[in-house]
């Protein structure tokens, strides 16, 4: 856990880090195993070019590898429980309210993992619209270009730390 400001480094509410951690020490011990097991299984069948079971549970070790790279890096530089001031200044772990191309708007700006299992929706504070948001006050009016290359208008109504 990390308490330098890296641009990398994503804010973590404490229930979130706590969640994520369950779930890599769960993917490297207990998940790894049950993996290897069924790789062992599926190979004693025979002709693994053939091998349907093999070839999915290669697959299936795969996402879990890629998932525990994910969760460590992501664990490793997360900024845990530094909750944003309430100061209505847009950063991430905010819940923002903004009038977008005249449609109001409320989202998490952040890590989708932040979120959790909610329908929440969640915005990068890489993406375009958040960082044309981020740094900006509740009550400003400004504008980013889209992916698409058309020109939004962005009316920042609220913006309030995320509570889990």
């Amino acid at each position: 856990m990390s308490t330098t400001n890296s641009a990398a480094a994503a804010w973590l509410t404490q229930e979130a880090f706590d969640r994520l951690k369950a779930e890599l020490d769960q993917l490297s011990g207990p998940g790894r195993a049950e993996i290897v097991q069924k790789i062992d299984a599926a190979r004693q069948e025979g002709d693994l070019k053939e091998n349907g079971g093999y070839h999915a549970a290669k697959e299936e070790q795969g996402k879990i590898e890629a998932r525990i790279r994910q969760l460590t890096v992501l664990l490793r530089d997360a900024h845990v429980g530094e909750s944003p001031a309430d100061d209505g200044i847009v950063e991430p772990g905010m819940i923002v309210v903004a009038r977008i191309a005249g449609d109001e708007e409320t989202f998490l700006l952040g890590s989708r993992e932040i979120a959790g299992d909610s329908d929440l929706d969640v915005f990068s504070e890489k993406s375009p619209l958040g960082s044309a948001i981020l740094g900006h006050k509740e009550g400003e009016t400004l504008s980013y270009v889209a992916p698409n290359g058309k020109d939004i208008k962005v009316e920042i109504l609220s913006a309030k730390p995320y509570a889990a």
